[in-house]
């Protein structure tokens, strides 16, 4: 029998039980570690005494308690923005360049690329996949398209593909979110290694290569590679101007200093380089995390595995207009808070599992990365309300205070903040985006307005899966 049949046999016969381990497995596996519930009680015990703590102080001491407060918003601001810097001077060499496995050493290796609604990708999606230089018998990849996406799968079979291409049918189910349907494409996954792609990725065609050199070069402790991440159309407007170098600094400098310090790295959504027993160990990615990428990386942590950088990169598709930029936006800073949350519950546990230093530097990284997002505009609303009389605060030096520290904060803040998205321009030779780097003050104002639409998110409709609709050519390509 033939295995695209055998396969269609396997998935009518336990289509319904796959379905549901996709959605509850990690659940029915470590509850602890599933962000299925947004907050636990006990969360919600420890938020409301704070809160009520903080009432019951300003009303005893509320000028004191103004300063204070600002004071405590911009230290965590400035938290975020120093601990960048460090990881910025940490994870500046960029290395070695990565070895490249022969045809001999090569192992069966598994492509996963989920889909959703993206027909007009399918034609570039295949195109980029067969330029990968890797044996084709060697190649397991499966397309995995939600069984009600008639559009798409009628796209795919237009095209008459064969081996190693199968296509993956996902029984409709919630939450339908791209984890649920990774993990019910993992049941099929024959590759030592796995690797998942988005519809509009170009990896740089040697990329498997270096990660099987890669992962035959390390310890098994180290789980997964994270490839660098940009985009191929960068040139075509401001934001996908300023969203590249957004991306510069963070796969060319920050992972790669996370990777340096030896602490819990959020991955990012594509090109997450996997060994497959160690996903399968794991109960694969939390299908109720939007951002399932940065969850996996941290619950590998826990587990006791590594994860590090791979030097090549996969170039993929930056949203040119901002209601696209700011439903995805949006999508991860909501994620980035269940993550918080999830591996906040048991913070003795998290302690236990990572040590201090991976402790204190997930609460800068992720918890610092929702932060700073929302504490941005409170400052700026804090000194503008202070300068035009908003404020009442009968202590004159308690109002001078706020005013200078939240004045101060903003200011060494966004300079820090454009300095350090400036380095990609010249860690990748693009000093024409320099002007576009100027307006990073304006771009994290952007990135303010999606994290607090994440946060409405996150209690209104939190396993939402916003789509990021892709497509729209390539123009000023950066390959």
């Amino acid at each position: 029998m033939e295995r695209g049949h055998l396969l269609e046999k396997i998935e009518e016969r336990f289509r319904a039980r796959m379905a549901r381990d996709a959605a509850f497995g990690l659940h029915r596996a470590e509850p602890h570690l599933s962000a299925r519930y947004v907050i636990t009680l006990g969360q919600c015990i420890v938020f409301a005494a704070i809160a009520l703590t903080a009432a019951f102080a300003f009303s005893l001491a509320g000028p004191t308690m103004s300063v204070l407060t600002v004071t405590i918003l911009a230290l965590a601001f400035l938290a975020n923005v120093i601990f960048r810097a460090a990881l910025v001077w940490v994870g500046a060499d960029l290395g070695s360049e990565a070895p490249v496995a022969a045809n001999e050493s090569l192992p069966r290796y598994t492509i996963i690329v989920a889909m959703y609604r993206e027909a007009n990708m399918v034609a570039e999606l295949v195109k980029a996949l067969r330029a990968i230089d890797y044996p084709v018998r060697l190649l397991d990849i499966h397309l995995v398209l939600e069984a009600d996406d008639d559009e798409t799968l009628l796209a795919v079979a237009a095209l008459k593909l064969s081996a190693p291409f199968e296509v993956v049918r996902v029984p409709r189910g919630a939450p339908r979110t791209k984890p649920r349907a990774c993990n019910y494409a993992l049941n099929f996954a024959r590759g030592e290694f796995v690797v998942i792609y988005d519809a509009e990725d170009r990896p740089e065609p040697d990329q498997l290569r270096k990660a099987v050199a890669q992962f035959r070069a390390s310890a098994p402790d180290v789980a997964c590679f994270q490839a660098r991440l940009n985009f191929y159309n960068a040139r075509r407007n401001w934001l996908t101007a300023i969203f590249s170098l957004d991306y510069g600094l963070w796969f060319d400098f920050l992972l790669p200093g996370l990777d340096k310090l030896g602490v819990p790295m959020p991955l990012g959504g594509t090109s997450n380089h996997l060994r497959t027993s160690v996903l399968r160990e794991i109960d694969g990615w939390d299908p109720f995390n939007v951002t399932e990428d940065a969850d996996l990386g941290i619950r590998l942590a826990e587990k006791g595995y590594r994860v590090s950088i791979l030097n090549s990169t996969t170039f993929e598709e930056a949203s040119h207009t901002l209601p696209n930029w700011t439903r995805q936006r949006s999508r991860w800073l909501k994620g980035y808070m269940q993550t918080w949350l999830v591996h906040m519950r048991n913070p003795a546990r998290l302690i236990r599992n990572v040590g201090w230093r991976g402790f204190l530097a997930f609460q800068l990284f992720v918890g610092g990365t929702v932060i700073s997002a929302l504490v941005n505009p409170l400052l700026w609303a804090v000194f503008l309300a202070s300068q035009l009389g908003l404020i009442s605060i009968s202590n004159a030096e308690g109002q001078a205070a706020i005013a200078a520290i939240s004045l101060f904060t903003l200011i060494l803040g966004n300079a820090f903040f454009t300095y350090l998205i400036m380095l990609g321009c010249y860690r990748r030779g693009w000093l024409d985006l320099v002007p576009s780097g100027l307006g990073a003050f304006v771009y994290w104002g952007l990135i303010s307005f999606a994290g607090y639409r994440g946060l409405i998110q996150l209690f209104t409709r939190p396993f939402h899966w916003e789509k990021t609709i892709h497509g729209f050519g390539d123009e000023g390509s950066m390959q």
